[in-house]
């Protein structure tokens, strides 16, 4: 499959295009887009993009996983940090904690899916601390036993030594992995890059006229673009070309383009993203939003791909630990633990061309239930058989095969 030709068929015509014709034979010359070699965007000398709450996101759901593997911790002290205040010591770094930012009010909070769906958003956010709960009631206190059917404990995976509820479900997994697409891709694709939310009110014209934030030296609407980047790339090495780098860089979304990346099935798709996001926003400083919308969808398809394309891959690595002549529990559990917030961020992606995502709420919630239905301890008597009937459910809404994202 070569997914390289479909984001850059679509870019290099863009490109190409300097002029057209209306229905007299004139020429109707459209806007330049100047399409620089990396994320670099000046105004009067100085740079335009800013996308600094977006890393500080990242780095407070990074500190937060590292919070949920100390036992020695409590659920308030957990709660506080995904729902930061500012000025309140919740982080180790100082940074953080005189930030106004936090990453509870940004969890399923896009204009799209939830600013008129208050009752979902309510329910996912009480999933995400449903989860430290269960970690610090349940798990914790088991810190040091051995792991069972229906007993939550410590269960080995290798060298690793994995802490599961007594479903074998790890929940800092879960949080890590739901948080993808319950944050990041959520503010990407329903958010920063919809023509709903980035051309409200005077945006557009704003922009046309190059009118900028008070205080600031970029437009709305191109701040607005940013901040949809700097969730993708947020934390790069090199924030202006994260491509070096990726998969390095944080444990979320940034981690699993690199992970999709590394499959020779879809080679590329770090770099489409890459020039989608750098196209769109230089069409953003040319005034063309014809462009801009484009790569917008390129960006949904592509980015709602490596969600798709893991949840499957955890799914089948996972049958595959089952299928040993002794099951590999401890392996099994990991990389099931990793689909379900997969699975999960499901409901988050977006079908190019419509308003909904390429699973709704419903279904991933089925998809969940038939996970963990198969007896009544879990993922301790999941079946092979299930694990491919989700894996067939997922891959057929999507332009890849099971066994491309499998592998």
């Amino acid at each position: 499959m070569n997914r390289w030709s479909f984001a850059h068929i679509a870019i290099l015509s863009f490109l190409l295009i300097g002029c057209s014709e209306d229905d007299n034979g004139d020429d109707i010359f459209e806007p330049e887009i100047e399409n620089p070699q990396t994320y670099v965007f000046e105004r009067d000398g100085l740079s335009t993009v800013n996308f600094s709450g977006q890393t500080t996101r990242i780095l407070m759901s990074e500190e937060i996983i590292d919070k949920m593997m100390d036992e020695t911790t409590t659920a308030q002290v957990l709660k506080d940090m995904f729902g930061h205040q500012e000025g309140n010591s919740d982080f180790s770094d100082p940074d953080l904690n005189v930030s106004d930012k936090n990453v509870r009010s940004k969890t399923a909070a896009s204009f799209d899916y939830f600013s008129s769906n208050a009752t979902n958003q309510a329910l996912i956010r009480a999933d995400f601390e449903s989860w430290i709960d269960i970690q610090v009631n349940e798990v914790f206190p088991n810190w040091n036993t051995a792991a069972a059917p229906g007993v939550a404990g410590q269960i080995a995976d290798g060298s690793a030594t994995r802490y599961v509820d007594g479903r074998g479900l790890e929940m800092d997994q879960l949080f890590n992995k739901s948080l993808i697409g319950a944050l990041m891709v959520d503010q990407i694709l329903n958010n920063y890059i919809s023509a709903n939310f980035i051309d409200a009110g005077t945006q557009r014209e704003d922009n046309d006229n190059g009118v900028p934030e008070e205080g600031r030296n970029y437009t709305a609407m191109e701040h607005d673009w940013d901040e949809a980047y700097g969730y993708a790339f947020g934390t790069a090495q090199d924030l202006s070309d994260p491509r070096p780098s990726i998969g390095l860089d944080d444990s979320f979304l940034n981690k699993y383009i690199g992970r999709v990346e590394g499959d020779p099935d879809f080679e590329g798709i770090t770099d489409d993203i890459f020039q989608a996001f750098k196209l769109g926003r230089a069409a953003i400083v040319a005034g063309d939003y014809e462009v801009r919308d484009q790569q917008a969808e390129i960006l949904r398809e592509l980015i709602s791909e490596i969600v798709g394309i893991r949840a499957v891959y955890y799914l089948q690595q996972a049958k595959l630990s089952l299928q040993q002549p002794t099951p590999d529990f401890g392996a099994a559990f990991h990389d099931l633990s990793e689909g379900y917030g997969f699975i999960y961020s499901l409901q988050f992606t977006r079908k190019p061309g419509t308003g909904e995502p390429y699973f709704t709420k419903d279904e991933v919630d089925s998809f969940i239930q038939d996970l963990l239905d198969d007896g009544p301890n879990g993922l301790w008597e999941v079946a092979p058989a299930t694990l491919d009937a989700l894996s067939e459910a997922i891959a057929s809404r999507f332009d890849f095969t099971l066994a491309e994202a499998g592998s």
